[in-house]
């Protein structure tokens, strides 16, 4: 079996990188995503930005043409997410994707839609709509500061959509904080070389690809497969090349990777944020437990 993207998928996944690269303002991510400042405790969603990812397809992908999607499948919407994940693209875009179709406005980006995941629920005061056991939400300090959260008393159903979807964003950073650890490497200088010919530097470096690349594969085939142990693994293999990656990454650009300017540790914020969702690294463990048992 082949999990390699087609043609079209690569296609797919170059028009959204061209397309949230330039809403970023020509950068590959939004370093203060969703209009939010340094300090600021109130970040909010880039209504404009909304809609233009509605124009483009993003929550309306997997729904049928029919309904007035785009029609395509659960690989493309990981290719998609992947995108939103490498370029730290700010709101609930797994929470609004999941409600197109059900929810007016959804689809085209014209509503903002949240809902509880787990026990957290993103973005919930700048929701136009908020679905799922959302009652009850209490504001939490988010490790992100631009991501804001508020815990519910009870746990929600864990979509395993979200799931994986969740893992695509994650392999997205997981990719870009390689590729960020490599730039640097090859350019930053110590006692007249770059540091990337350091074998410490170079060791990190190749772990974080190890990893990129293991965690590529999964999520691809649980795209493919849809089954739920694969689902999981993805998960918890995406989650460790994104967190592990970021961490990685901090440690080759020193301190100058806790900058406000160096999008090395929003990464490796909104990385902790995403490991929380639908259950976290728990739930997903007890179902490949229980799915070898049997």
């Amino acid at each position: 079996m082949r999990f390699q993207p087609t043609q079209e998928q690569r296609a797919l996944r170059a028009t959204v990188r061209s397309a949230v690269g330039r809403r970023a303002g020509g950068g590959s991510s939004w370093p203060l995503g969703g209009g939010a400042e340094p300090g600021d405790s109130q970040p909010r969603v880039d209504r404009e930005m909304w809609r233009a990812l509605g124009e483009l397809g993003f929550f309306s992908l997997r729904l049928a043409e029919a309904d007035g999607g785009v029609g395509l499948g659960l690989p493309e919407a990981v290719l998609v997410f992947e995108e939103a994940g490498r370029a730290l693209v700010p709101g609930p875009l797994v929470a609004t994707h999941l409600a197109a179709g059900e929810v007016p406005g959804a689809a085209e980006g014209e509503v903002v839609v949240a809902a509880a995941d787990g026990r957290l629920v993103e973005w919930l005061d700048e929701a136009d709509v908020v679905r799922r056991g959302a009652e009850g939400a209490v504001p939490l300090r988010s490790v992100d500061p631009l991501t804001p959260l508020h815990r519910v008393p009870a746990p929600a159903r864990t979509d395993p959509v979200a799931v994986l979807l969740t893992a695509a964003e994650q392999l997205g950073t997981a990719t870009r904080v390689c590729e960020l650890a490599v730039q640097h490497a090859r350019t930053r200088e110590q006692f007249g070389q770059p540091i990337g010919a350091f074998q410490a530097v170079k060791h990190l470096c190749a772990q974080m690809l190890v990893r990129v690349e293991v965690a590529r594969a999964a999520v691809y085939a649980a795209a493919v497969t849809a089954d739920r142990a694969d689902i999981a693994a993805a998960r918890l293999l995406a989650d460790e090349a994104a967190e592990r990656g970021a961490r990685d990454c901090l440690q080759v650009h020193g301190g100058m990777g806790f900058t406000w300017e160096s999008e090395v540790h929003l990464h490796l914020k909104r990385a902790w944020v995403r490991a929380q969702r639908a259950g976290g690294a728990t739930e997903s463990e007890e179902l490949l437990a229980a799915d070898l048992t049997v």
